[in-house]
Order: C-alpha cells, then sequence, then structure tokens
C-alpha cells in the first residue's frame, strides 16, 4: 500500500499545532473506499505530486484550485493540469486562451503544467482526491486540515503570490496576511464563470511584474 507522507520539507513547514495523525485518518479512510471498489484519483502515488515538485523554500506562487478531475486518465496531482496524453479540460482550455491573450503565447498542445510547477509555481488543490465521476466527493473527507494548514505556512513565509480564481478558492484568503503576500482574485476559468472577468484578467503578467518587484526571475508561462 502506498503511505500517505508529506514531503520531509513540508512537513517541517508546518504549524507545530498541525495534527499528523489527521493524514493517518485520510489514509484510513481512502482505503475504506478502495476497499468497497470506489475508484480514486489522482493514483495515490501522485496525490502529493505538486508538493513533489516544488520544495517549501521555493514556492513563489501558489494557484489553488478546487479538487482532482474525476475523469479516468486526467488528473496528476497538479491543480489545473492533466498528463500530455490525455485531452485538454475546458477550464484549462480558458487558462490558455488568457495566456495566449495575455502573453501573446500560443495555446499548447497538451494540458501538462509540470515545467510551471519546477519553476516554483505550487499547483495546489484544496482537496487532494476525488472518486470517479464524482465532483467534490471527498470535500468533507478532512483534506482542508492539510491543505489549509499548507497555505497558512506559505502566507507565514511571505512573499507569496497567491492566486484565487473563483469563490471556492477565495475563501481562503482569511488563511492569508495580505501585507507580507499578494493575493490576485478573479472569477474561475471554468466555462460558467470565465466570461464574468477571467478573461481579460491577465494573472501571468500581473504575477511576473509582482515577482520583479520582489526581485524575483519571473515565471516561464510558455507550455512547448
Amino acid at each position: 500500500m502506498q503511505n500517505f507522507k508529506l514531503p520531509s520539507s513540508w512537513l517541517k513547514a508546518l504549524d507545530s499545532s498541525f495534527d499528523r495523525t489527521k493524514l493517518k485518518e485520510l489514509e484510513r479512510k481512502i482505503y475504506q473506499l478502495m476497499q468497497q471498489d470506489v475508484t480514486i484519483f489522482p493514483p495515490l502515488k501522485k496525490v502529493f505530486h505538486a508538493l513533489e515538485l516544488v520544495d517549501f523554500l521555493d514556492v513563489k506562487v501558489l494557484i489553488l484550485g478546487q479538487d482532482p478531475y474525476h475523469q479516468s486518465g486526467q488528473a496528476n496531482g497538479l491543480a489545473f493540469s492533466v498528463d500530455s496524453s490525455s485531452a485538454i479540460p475546458l477550464s484549462l482550455k480558458n487558462i490558455y486562451i488568457e495566456l495566449e491573450s495575455d502573453l501573446g503565447f500560443r495555446i499548447p498542445s497538451h494540458g501538462d503544467l509540470t515545467s510551471w510547477s519546477k519553476q516554483g509555481v505550487l499547483l495546489l488543490n484544496s482537496v487532494l482526491t476525488v472518486e470517479e465521476g464524482s465532483s467534490n466527493a471527498h470535500k468533507n473527507l478532512g483534506w482542508s486540515n492539510v491543505t489549509d494548514a499548507i497555505i497558512s505556512s506559505l502566507s507565514k513565509k511571505g512573499g507569496i503570490v497567491f492566486v484565487l480564481w473563483g469563490k471556492f478558492a477565495q475563501q481562503k484568503t482569511n488563511l492569508i496576511d495580505g501585507q507580507a503576500n499578494h493575493i490576485l482574485c478573479s472569477p474561475h476559468p471554468s466555462p460558467l464563470s470565465s466570461y464574468r472577468g477571467f478573461f481579460g484578467s491577465k494573472p501571468f503578467s500581473k504575477i511576473n511584474s509582482i515577482l520583479a518587484q520582489l526581485n524575483q526571475a519571473p515565471i516561464n508561462w510558455r507550455i512547448d
């Protein structure tokens, strides 16, 4: 069985008040579901993939998603991302449309956002698992205990650009010190809300402008 274990840099970063038994409780609940033949996404080895790609000390930007894609072959542990062999989901297509509008980059042919993660962009979902065909099925499983602690720890580190797309993500503003960090909010890129202000919000150029103010290298948002 794949044990639920946060990468060491993240475990060290979490406040001492974080109850590590919460991870064991999550592990137990998920294995109980799997024993009932419930299909869980992403694959268990990729549940913490976003945290494995970005060391706590290297995070520059956090783009917060809700929960993983819930169809087979989609979720890869990074918010909004899919493996390069998968069809590009509608929300990600809209992100790419805005990327082209904002920076002039050609719309990519695949949906793998790993290159962003490797530059210090944490693509974190608030809920890290989901059941096949059932969006947000694990919203009450206990993941917020873990991901809220991650957001709070990053906020205390300071100098982070928090990107909150949609009302769900924006509920997390109470965890973020807006004086020590930068918060960018807009409607969600989903087809239902992208035309209400996501399109034209220019998040990618805004992030790089903030990073320049912080004397940090910009993110290369181009997806090859």
